[in-house]
């Protein structure tokens, strides 16, 4: 006959110890390192990118600040300084300065007005927008402006704005360069 306890709770099996039990576990931690790996590799490309875009700002700055440079020296060594007293001085340079009045009017890189009568603000208003040979990128005739200011207040003040739009980004960029001429 056969006697069945009732009081006996009926064991649980035994786990296996060793590696059966961890099966998997390896195949889980490289999966989770290569991930984490991906990710470190992919910001140091987020990275660098950022940080060629930058440079190329910067670059683009730079030729923006050496053009609006060279048009306040030729301004600055152009005009006339002919008279025999201060007043008959002063008629001359603000005389001389109007030649470089360039498109006067507007704002937000979209100058309009009178382009400048001179020759050299002309070339070099040419030469701004020829990208291929050192100009700046996205550049147009009316991206850049010459303001002359020869009221007492203004004491023949020039402000000249060079805009350009960098080839990855459509947002126009603008350097203000601000010189008197006496």
């Amino acid at each position: 006959m056969l006697k069945l306890r009732s009081n006996r709770i009926p064991m649980r099996p035994r786990m296996r110890r060793g590696p059966l039990r961890q099966r998997g576990m390896f195949l889980i931690e490289a999966v989770v390192a290569i991930l984490l790996f991906m990710l470190g590799i992919v910001g140091m490309v987020g990275l660098s990118a950022q940080a060629v875009a930058t440079q190329s700002d910067a670059e683009y700055r730079t030729l923006a600040a050496q053009w609006a440079s060279q048009i306040g020296q030729e301004a600055w060594i152009s005009v006339s300084r002919a008279g025999v007293d201060s007043a008959a001085r002063a008629t001359s340079v603000q005389t001389a300065l109007a030649t470089f009045q360039h498109q006067a009017t507007g704002d937000d890189c979209n100058f309009s007005g009178g382009a400048a009568t001179s020759a050299v603000v002309t070339s070099w208003a040419a030469a701004v927008q020829d990208a291929a040979h050192g100009g700046l990128p996205g550049s147009d005739s009316f991206m850049q402006q010459i303001r002359v200011d020869t009221t007492a207040d203004g004491h023949n003040k020039l402000t000249i704005t060079v805009c350009w739009k960098v080839p990855s980004n459509p947002v126009k960029r603008r350097h203000v360069f601000a010189t008197l001429i006496n």
